[in-house]
């Protein structure tokens, strides 16, 4: 409906500019560009990023903030005078500009050799369109765009640019007509240096992977066309630079190989003066919802001695042990989805240690108790996160990276959160264990899931006495605590050269005195005397682990510590022990599972298992029946893998 309108006053605007001097217009572009960097606060906002990204490690802020100002005005300056070419004789603007190792492009012309020239928003960019076919010595020439949205407007630039002996070829076309022109012996230009989303291939550009078109390393590899970059750089007042580069050999180059060597020389071209690029597109963008890169068709290609600029993920840990580690397996797909992944896990102290035994944890924040605004305050002094992945579903955790301004926020909705969200999968339903809740969320991102969980070591049959730990307690309340733990522990003892360790916190003391008291010397109570770094260290030295559904239970199994697992309030296929070498004991009644902190019926789920099943399973353990103490934990397992409801 207003595309024409639009339109004409596009038309009445630049015919008005063609009447006015050159140098007037640059003065003229150079005011509106200085007054554009005022008034739009997004886009020179988007301006610092992208040149923070490209020289934050070698130019100071003071420095930035002039390039960023630089940049409004010459890209003012550079658009009303490219309005001006499209009328002046081409004998005119060439007094204006010098060209640069321009014998490169006029031997393609005369040699009739094919060639693509790959350029960038770069000074008056779209002076290439009267300086090629000027050259051309009769040899076809033609550019490849994107249509623009208002169609009059489209059909205006492409007669502009027709007008001068330039073929336009729409990219929603296809390269058919690209290919026969190469052929004829022509030569196509194409602006690389704009994310090209899901079909790009994954680069390097100024040390940040970047998604590249690979349309000109196509090109030229198909119709064994020359590769060459040009630049058209603002060189004083109303003057410009025109630069060829020496092609690019290409000769059994992979086309990942050129395009990666292309986005070398863009960065060269930039390196020259870079208040004359084109800062305000967004170069760097965290593609959605697949940031994570390891889905990608073209992939990811990193040219030899590469060192890549950190892409920072900010993982906000759970808050309990037990979920913590079982999202373990996600953060290392995480980790794994993109090679320059650098994770910054944030957690409360009493689970930091957990997380300094996790080698993809790049580094670790420590929240602060105080408040969400002291958590955000600690996120905005570290170095910029691109993205922020929530495990919990707590309204704290998301407004902590919200508050942090933290631009990609991704976690499930739930807590009345969705708003401070905006990166939401939808949720699992069904009966799906935790870990692959955490897998499917990290699958949402782009990573590349395959669930592998190490089996359980088996028991160390050399020791002289077997380290045997028990935990008897459970944080989250009384329904999930066994009562025949100390039956069990003294009948193992008794035929077996066994040290029980017994652990847990301050509020499990009681029932541990009673454990202890029972089985005398042959138990040593460490319960609510270690740290969990205490704990990570003394449990990774024994053998086994009798427990309830327990947060160190989980610990056992990411430590590869056998485990024997008692159920019955809660749901081993949502939170049991996962890999090989477990065993969990449940049986079902009418009322399980109730999720309940507290019994309020017979505590019959937890009666229903016995002393002697334990006992047995134990036993077998020991004497290295190893196939009888898996079986129990195979329809689990296969439970787990195919996400179905037992």
């Amino acid at each position: 409906m207003f595309d024409y309108p639009v339109y004409l006053f596009y038309r009445a605007g630049t015919d008005l500019l063609t009447l006015l001097p050159l140098r007037f217009l640059f003065a003229m572009g150079q005011i509106s560009g200085a007054v554009a960097w005022l008034v739009l606060p997004q886009y020179r906002k988007l301006a610092l990023r992208n040149v923070r990204i490209a020289f934050g490690d070698e130019f100071s802020e003071k420095q930035i903030r002039w390039i960023v100002r630089r940049h409004f005005k010459q890209l003012g300056a550079n658009l009303l005078c490219s309005v001006k070419f499209t009328r002046m004789p081409t004998e005119k603007i060439l007094e204006r500009v010098r060209l640069e190792n321009f014998e490169y492009v006029e031997n393609c012309f005369r040699q009739k050799q094919p060639f693509v020239l790959f350029s960038s928003h770069i000074g008056s960019w779209e002076f290439c369109t009267r300086l090629f076919p000027h050259f051309s010595h009769g040899q076809r020439t033609a550019t490849i765009y994107q249509r623009i949205r208002n169609p009059h407007i489209d059909r205006h630039v492409r007669e502009a640019r027709s007008q001068f002996g330039l073929e336009v070829f729409e990219r929603s076309e296809g390269f058919g007509k690209a290919i026969g022109l190469l052929r004829s012996g022509g030569g196509i230009g194409i602006l690389m240096d704009q994310h090209a989303g899901d079909g790009g291939l994954w680069t390097p550009f100024f040390g940040r992977l970047a998604s590249t078109t690979a349309l000109p390393a196509l090109l030229a590899r198909r119709t064994h066309a020359k590769l060459i970059g040009f630049a058209v750089h603002t060189e004083g007042f109303a003057r410009w630079r025109a630069v060829a580069e020496r092609p690019i050999e290409n000769s059994g180059a992979s086309i990942e190989s050129l395009t990666a060597r292309g986005n070398e020389i863009l960065e060269k071209q930039v390196r020259r003066a870079p208040e004359d690029w084109f800062w305000v597109h967004n170069r760097w963008k965290t593609p959605r919802p697949n940031f994570l890169l390891a889905k990608y068709k073209r992939g990811v290609l990193l040219p030899e001695n590469t060192r890549l600029k950190p892409f920072r993920i900010l993982i906000r840990s759970s808050n309990w042990l037990g979920d913590a580690v079982m999202s373990v397996p996600a953060v290392r797909a995480i980790k794994g989805g993109r090679p320059d992944a650098h994770l910054t896990v944030a957690v409360p102290g009493k689970l930091a240690a957990l997380w300094k035994i996790v080698p993809e944890a790049d580094e670790i924040i420590v929240l602060p108790s105080k408040s969400v605004f002291a958590a955000a305050r600690l996120f905005r002094q570290k170095p910029p996160f691109d993205v922020a992945i929530v495990f919990p579903n707590s309204l704290r955790s998301a407004l902590e990276v919200f508050l942090a301004g933290i631009p990609r926020r991704v976690g499930l909705t739930g807590h009345w959160r969705r708003w401070l969200l905006n990166q939401r999968p939808r949720k699992t339903r069904g009966i799906v264990h935790q870990t692959y809740k955490y897998l499917e969320l990290a699958s949402t991102m782009g990573a590349k899931v395959e669930p592998h969980f190490p089996p359980a070591n088996s028991i160390n049959g050399s020791r002289d006495q077997f380290r045997f730990a028990l935990c008897p307690g459970a944080e989250y309340g009384p329904a999930k605590r066994w009562p025949r733990f100390a039956e069990v522990a003294q009948e193992i003892a008794a035929p077996f050269p066994v040290q029980w360790i017994l652990f847990g916190t301050a509020g499990d003391a009681d029932v541990g005195a009673k454990i202890a008291e029972v089985l005398g010397e042959k138990c040593l109570n460490r319960i609510g005397q270690t740290t969990l770094e205490e704990l990570i260290d003394e449990l990774g030295d024994c053998d086994l682990l009798l427990t309830n559904d327990t947060g160190t239970m989980h610990l056992a199994a990411l430590l590869r510590v056998p485990t024997v697992s008692i159920f019955g309030s809660t749901e081993p296929l949502r939170t049991g022990p996962l890999g090989q070498g477990h065993r969990i004991f449940r049986h079902h009644v009418e009322c399980s599972p109730c999720f309940l902190r507290e019994c309020p019926l017979d505590f019959r789920c937890m009666h229903a298992v016995t002393s002697a099943e334990v006992i047995a399973a134990i036993q077998q353990m020991i004497s290295g029946q190893a196939e009888a103490a898996k079986s129990g934990n195979v329809a689990f397992t296969a439970a787990f893998r195919n996400h179905k409801p037992v």
